[in-house]
C-alpha cells in the first residue's frame, strides 16, 4: 500500500543510478558472474548483477537508462514473476528516484469537459480492480534476430507476469468527462528526456482507453509498485506490448486529433504485413504502431545444452502465453515438429497472464535430443518455427527449442 503520510523513503534506493552510474560502467568487475545468452550474432556474454535496489540477480543489458533482463531460471515453476526478478526497461537516464506522495498529482487534461488533478489519496479511494497481465518489451528476444538489428540485444527475459492492482482508466477519464470529437488518449510520466529529445509519450485510441480493461496500477504482486517499475502509478495495457505501459504516470491528455509525436509516428512501428515480417534489408514498406502480443511458450527447467540422465524419462515444464487472448493448448515435439504431443496446463490465472505447463518424455536413449514447445492461443494463433524479421527487432514469437545430451 502506498504510504501517503510522508515523503517516500527511497533516497538511498536507486542511489546507484542517481549518482550518475560511474561505477556501473565497469559492470563486469562487480558482476557476480557472466551469463551467455548464446546470441546468433555473437557477443552474448552479459554480467549478472545484484547492485540495483530491490533486485535479485539480473542480467545487465545497460546501466543508464537501466535495462535489466530476467534470467530464464527465475521463471521456473511459478506463474507470477517476483518483483525482485522482473525485467526493467527505461528509455531515458533521468528517471525518478524519489516521489513526494503528498504533492504528487495525476493530471487529466486536453479534450475533456473538466480538467482534473487527482491526488494519490483520491485515486486510492476509487473502486479498485485487479488483473494478471504479462508485461513484455517490444524488443524481447531481439538478440535472436538474424541478420542482427540495432537496439538492446535482449535474450528471452524482457518479459514478466504480475498481478496488478489499481483503478480503471475509464473511471478516471469519466471523472474529467470526454469532450465531443476526442479520438485518442496520450500518456506520459516523470522520466525526463535529455535536451532536444521528445518526452516519452504513448497513445491509445479512445475506444481502447475506455474499454474497462486498461488500468492505472499502484500495486504489483501484492506490494507497493517499486520505483524501478514506475512508482507511484503505472499504466497497464493488457495484451499489448510494454511500450504502452507508461511508468511513473503523471499526465493523461485526451486528444482531438491523432498523436503525431515521435514515439507514435517514428518509433515502435512495425511492418503492416502478416506477422510484422519483411525480408531482411527491405525498405519502403507501410508501417503501423506496434500493438497486440502473440502467443509464446518457453521451457524453463532445462537449459539448452544441459546434460540429463539416459535411459530415464525427462520432466519438462515451462510457461506459455496467448498474447492478446488466453492459452488454448501447449504442445511438445521431439522430432523437429513432425509430430506434437499435448502438455498438461496449469491453472488459468487470467487470459492475459502466463500459464504453467508440464510434460514427461519417454526414457531417453543416450545421445542428443531436441525438444520444441509451441502455444496456440484462444484466438487460434499458433507459434511457427519460421522466425519473423523486421528492422526494429520487434515481436519475435518463434517456437523455442532446447537440445539436451543424455548420458
Amino acid at each position: 500500500m502506498i504510504d501517503l503520510t510522508a515523503r517516500i523513503e527511497r533516497r538511498r534506493a536507486l542511489s546507484l543510478l542517481a549518482a550518475g552510474g560511474a561505477g556501473l560502467a565497469a559492470a563486469p568487475l562487480w558482476a557476480q558472474a557472466l551469463v551467455d545468452l548464446h546470441l546468433p550474432g555473437g557477443n552474448g556474454a552479459r554480467p549478472l548483477v545484484t547492485d540495483f535496489p530491490g533486485k535479485g540477480p539480473m542480467i545487465l543489458q545497460r546501466s543508464r537508462a537501466p535495462l535489466l533482463e530476467t534470467p530464464m531460471s527465475a521463471f521456473d515453476g511459478q506463474v507470477f514473476t517476483p518483483n525482485d526478478r522482473f525485467f526493467v526497461r527505461w528509455h531515458y537516464a533521468d528517471i525518478p528516484t524519489a516521489v513526494d506522495v503528498a504533492r504528487f498529482r495525476l493530471s487529466v487534461l486536453g479534450a475533456v469537459k473538466k480538467p482534473i488533478r487527482l491526488t494519490l489519496a483520491e485515486l486510492l479511494a476509487m473502486p479498485r480492480v485487479e488483473l494478471a497481465a504479462i508485461n513484455q518489451c517490444s524488443g524481447n528476444s531481439r538478440g535472436y534476430f538474424e541478420p542482427r538489428v540495432p537496439g538492446a540485444q535482449w535474450g528471452n527475459g524482457a518479459i514478466g507476469n504480475a498481478r496488478w492492482l489499481g483503478v480503471r482508466l475509464k473511471d478516471v477519464l469519466d471523472r474529467a468527462g470526454i469532450a465531443p470529437g476526442a479520438v485518442q488518449v496520450r500518456f506520459s510520466g516523470l522520466d525526463a528526456p535529455p535536451p532536444d529529445a521528445p518526452i516519452f509519450a504513448k497513445s491509445l485510441d479512445l475506444a481502447h482507453a475506455m474499454d474497462g480493461e486498461v488500468m492505472i496500477a499502484f500495486q504489483m504482486n501484492g506490494a507497493q509498485l517499486p520505483m524501478l517499475h514506475g512508482f507511484p502509478l503505472r499504466l497497464i495495457v493488457p495484451g499489448w506490448y510494454s511500450t504502452y505501459w507508461v511508468k511513473a504516470l503523471d499526465r493523461i491528455e485526451v486528444l482531438a486529433t491523432p498523436d503525431t509525436g515521435y514515439w507514435m509516428e517514428k518509433a515502435y512501428r512495425i511492418p503492416a504485413t502478416p506477422g510484422a515480417s519483411v525480408a531482411p534489408g527491405a525498405t519502403g514498406f507501410p508501417t503501423v504502431p506496434i500493438n497486440r502480443m502473440g502467443p509464446r511458450s518457453f521451457i524453463t527447467n532445462i537449459a539448452d545444452g544441459a546434460r540429463v540422465t539416459a535411459q530415464a524419462p525427462l520432466e519438462l515444464r515451462g510457461l506459455a502465453m496467448g498474447g492478446a487472448s488466453g492459452v488454448a493448448r501447449v504442445e511438445l515435439s521431439a522430432d523437429g515438429g513432425k509430430s506434437w504431443t499435448p502438455a498438461r496446463l496449469g491453472p488459468d490465472q487470467g487470459k492475459y497472464g502466463f500459464r504453467t505447463w508440464d510434460a514427461v518424455t519417454p526414457a531417453l536413449a543416450p545421445g542428443e535430443h531436441g525438444f520444441a514447445v509451441r502455444c496456440t492461443s484462444a484466438a487460434g494463433e499458433t507459434q511457427a518455427f519460421e522466425p519473423i524479421w523486421n528492422p526494429g527487432g520487434f515481436m519475435r514469437n518463434a517456437i523455442e527449442t532446447v537440445t539436451v545430451r543424455a548420458a
